[in-house]
């Protein structure tokens, strides 16, 4: 018996590491292969706009992205902790990598990006897979918000196809360059490049499947073509995109460099996992899988060392990307795997046709990614909040612009330390037991209370803050066996934040998704305050942010009263 509980012990540690390309492989079939292929090629079309665009906007050749793409689109699907992650460049780096190239070089990105897979793994290796979870709500936003302005400013030049032979990399004095240069305007261009975000905006109203990116670039490399705009193209600026396998060079190591790169691979290491855990968490929810982190990690660390051997960019798991190849119909790791031989054949086959690509309609995706990835949705419900939280966001968002996302990403760090300090310590308090102290608790304690079949009752114990919001998971991790009602009871959360808040929100979502209720109970001053502050009663409703667990069974049985008809149908 005990040899048979070793063994079991074993296997498990051991499938702890391996990749979920080999766990699914178990029950894999040839219909699920079928979906994968389909999922596999769709957004690998989709893709390969965004590779070309993401590599041109840091300054870089265009086929730079496609082979960035190729090889860590493989790398980490086949190695990766998710089981639909879609991995590749990302506007994320946009900015670190452009502000790399021009300090540094080219051999400075590639040795720094390099140097940022190393930190990968060993993130990976040492189980520091869910560090990441204690960076706040509002640092994240912050930063997130910060690229998406950066990159937005960098297209415009292409957008309005301005004449400017080189763009500052400052934003300050880039926008006055900008100014003084917009006289030179193409209209041409401009149409070129609204009719390309119109494209895309129409066909992400009409479904979320269809590729609103490669049908916007393909329609503008036609119209270009067929009526000879006077607008610049692939081809006029870099001469077409070679045909051919990517060439294995590995890159020139320069000792000097390393002391200067330290700084910005930290940078990206760090941006790599938080985009990366962050695109597989919404893999998870719309996959009902889990992914990782650990394993995830390593993946993104081996892809990130071999990419700059391609001549590729850094690169991380696309959330966009991941969402589109889980609509596709993705099943498992292969169509990640697909996507990549899809990109690799455009490649060999159709690499001469890209040079027909107008630079403005590159842009106008570039301008629509970076509208999609800004979260402004999250800035309404941030002001909402605790005046830390918001000088939190505006601090890293002002870095982010004005100053370096190196020292936004560090700052953001160090406020978050700050942040975890201030709210433990206001955690603590010191008060006298009274009559009416001991009489208030009776309708908070659970041991004289029934709690019907048709609800369950989960409870938050201690600061509820970043770094701890991921235990929120031991409500939705079995979903289909929870009764119509889940309360949960807040009376021994001390403390709550902004990324607490979104945690319980996505957890009134999920709920609300399979037809249940969420009902919170008993929250004491400061996370109660939060909660009204922020209108939480907008998500759950106002009835269901009850005083104490008495009054949260109360609501539980007029909720199910007025539910159980419906159920017995």
């Amino acid at each position: 018996m005990q040899n048979k509980m070793d063994h079991a012990f074993s296997i498990s540690a051991y499938e702890r590491w391996l990749p979920k390309s080999v766990l699914c492989l178990r029950q894999y079939s040839l219909n699920k292969f079928t979906h994968d292929v389909i999922a596999g090629i769709t957004v690998g079309l989709v893709a390969l706009p965004l590779a070309m665009a993401f590599a041109i906007a840091s300054g870089l050749t265009p086929q730079a992205g496609i082979y960035c793409a190729v090889v860590t689109g493989f790398l980490i699907s086949a190695l990766g902790g998710s089981k639909t992650q879609i991995g590749g460049p990302t506007g994320a780096f946009v900015v670190v990598v452009a502000g790399i190239i021009a300090a540094h070089g080219v051999d400075g990105l590639f040795m720094c990006t390099v140097m940022a897979g190393v930190l990968l793994i060993i993130l990976g290796v040492t189980g520091m897979g869910s560090a990441v979870k204690y960076i706040p709500r509002p640092v994240v936003i912050g930063f997130t918000n910060g690229i998406a302005i950066l990159i937005a400013s960098t297209q415009i030049k292409d957008f309005f196809g301005l004449h400017l032979e080189k763009v500052p990399g400052e934003f300050w004095l880039r926008m006055k360059a900008l100014a003084g240069a917009f006289p030179t305007f193409s209209w041409r261009a401009t149409l070129l490049a609204a009719a390309t975000v119109a494209v895309m905006l129409i066909c992400r109203l009409i479904s979320n499947r269809i590729p609103g990116a490669i049908l916007a670039m393909l329609g503008a490399t036609v119209v270009a073509y067929w009526l000879k705009l006077p607008v610049e193209t692939i081809g006029s600026r870099f001469g077409g995109i070679p045909s051919g396998l990517p060439h294995w060079q590995i890159p020139q190591f320069r000792v000097d460099l390393i002391h200067g790169l330290l700084g910005p691979a930290f940078t990206v290491a760090m941006l790599g996992a938080i985009e990366s855990l962050m695109s597989a968490v919404v893999a998870d929810r719309m996959s009902n899988d889990r992914h990782n982190p650990n394993v995830e990690l390593m993946a993104q660390g081996v892809a990130n060392m071999i990419s700059p051997m391609f001549g590729g960019l850094p690169a991380t798991g696309a959330i966009a990307r991941t969402a589109t190849n889980i609509r596709a119909g993705a099943q498992s790791p292969v169509a990640g795997m697909v996507h990549a031989l899809t990109l690799l054949c455009v490649l060999l086959f159709a690499a001469p046709l890209a040079s027909y690509i107008p630079m403005a309609a590159l842009a106008g995706i570039l301008m629509v990614v970076s509208y999609n990835m800004g979260e402004w949705r999250e800035i309404p419900q941030l002001l909402k909040l605790t005046k830390t939280d918001i000088s939190v966001w505006i601090v890293t968002f002002g870095l982010t612009v004005f100053a370096d996302l190196t020292v936004a990403v560090e700052a953001g760090m160090i406020l978050a330390a700050l942040l975890f300090i201030g709210r433990v310590a206001s955690t603590t308090t010191v008060s006298q037991v009274t009559e009416d102290y001991i009489e208030d608790g009776r309708m908070h304690i659970l041991q004289d209370k029934d709690i019907p079949y048709y609800a369950t009752i989960f409870r938050i114990h201690g600061p509820f803050l970043f770094g701890s919001t991921d235990k929120i998971s031991a409500v939705t991790e079995k979903m289909h066996e929870l009764p119509p009602v889940v309360i949960i009871r807040l009376r021994n959360m001390t403390a709550i934040d902004a990324t607490g808040l979104f945690a319980l929100e996505e957890v009134a979502k999920q709920l609300q998704a399979t037809q249940r209720t969420l009902i919170l109970c008993g929250a004491r001053q400061q996370p109660a305050e939060l909660i009204r502050q922020a209108e939480f009663e907008e998500v759950i409703g106002r009835r269901n942010i009850c005083p104490n667990v008495q009054e949260a069974l109360r609501r539980a049985e007029e909720v199910f009263e007025q539910i159980e008809p419906t159920l017995k149908k």
